[in-house]
């Protein structure tokens, strides 16, 4: 513990303070959805301007201290920080902060950011298990132009996805809550699968863009549309599990619940195409799996 402590103050102290900040918000989540879920049980307006404010003001702060810590890496290394699974946690948890801000504009939700919070918590815990001693270099195959959007957006799709899959979570333990939403229409009520469903959509964008990049870059780089690479394909079954999803949405029967649980398998594949090749027997013949 004092050795990982140790390492992350010399890489970067940002670091460090990400999940306490992620913490203290969550505690103020906590509070204030408290209250707001009370006052919905006994029939008002769920409404707690001064925890919620705090709140949020904390993800703000966290974002900043992430796209610190990038931007640190970025001067040390000399390189784009998204080579190593350490570097691309600190990605991962500046883009889903990022995409939660900016949904809480408008979904300022009492049921969200709790949870959101405690992902974005693990996220950083888990990039503090996996912390880099030494920077590592750039292999040439990566040492392109496409490399920083075909990331970028990727993970920008990751972190829409994975509040996604936490929304479909809670919509599964709360189905009923509703609450008023500003729309250009005017205020209007909505559950959590609505925010879920925009969330899915948004991040479905992004990963097609995402492989449309990275089929353009691997014909420049290698002369091939596609190599058949274990986490290429692993993309393409997560593409293709939204696709459904996105299809059975028009069906007559599948709303609610049954979509929540297609973004929970959706986002399961999400995980297994970032987190999990290095389990796959073809892993050695990836250049995208992170070590």
């Amino acid at each position: 513990m004092t050795t990982t402590l140790h390492n992350l103050f010399a890489i970067s102290p940002f670091v460090v303070i990400l999940p306490f900040v992620y913490a203290a918000a969550i505690l103020f989540e906590l509070g204030s959805g408290v209250v707001r879920l009370v006052t919905w049980r006994r029939g008002g307006e769920p409404h707690d301007a001064r925890l919620s404010a705090v709140a949020n003001a904390l993800f703000w702060v966290a974002l900043i201290l992430s796209l610190a810590a990038i931007t640190e890496r970025y001067v040390e290394a000399g390189r784009p920080p998204f080579k190593t699974l350490f570097e691309s946690l600190i990605l991962f948890a500046a883009s889903t902060n990022l995409i939660y801000v900016i949904v809480s504009l408008r979904y300022r939700h009492p049921l969200l950011g709790a949870p959101a919070g405690l992902l974005l918590l693990g996220i950083c815990v888990h990039a503090a298990r996996k912390v880099d001693i030494e920077i590592v270099d750039l292999p040439a195959a990566l040492q392109s132009g496409w490399f920083v959007p075909h990331v970028v957006v990727y993970f920008l799709g990751y972190g829409a996805l994975a509040l996604a899959a936490v929304a479909a979570a809670l919509h599964l333990a709360f189905p009923r809550f509703e609450l008023w939403f500003r729309s250009r229409k005017g205020a209007v009520r909505r559950r959590l699968d609505h925010v879920m469903h925009q969330l899915n959509v948004f991040g479905f964008l992004m990963i097609t863009l995402g492989l449309f990049v990275g089929a353009w870059w691997a014909k420049e780089a290698w002369g091939d549309w596609w190599s058949w690479d274990p986490k290429e394909n692993w993309s393409l079954v997560t593409w293709l599990v939204y696709a459904i999803y996105l299809h059975l949405r028009l069906l007559s029967g599948w709303s609610g619940r049954r979509l929540a649980v297609v973004t929970l398998v959706g986002f399961a594949a999400v995980l297994f195409t970032y987190l999990g090749m290095h389990l796959l027997p073809t892993a050695d013949m990836s250049e995208h799996v992170y070590q």
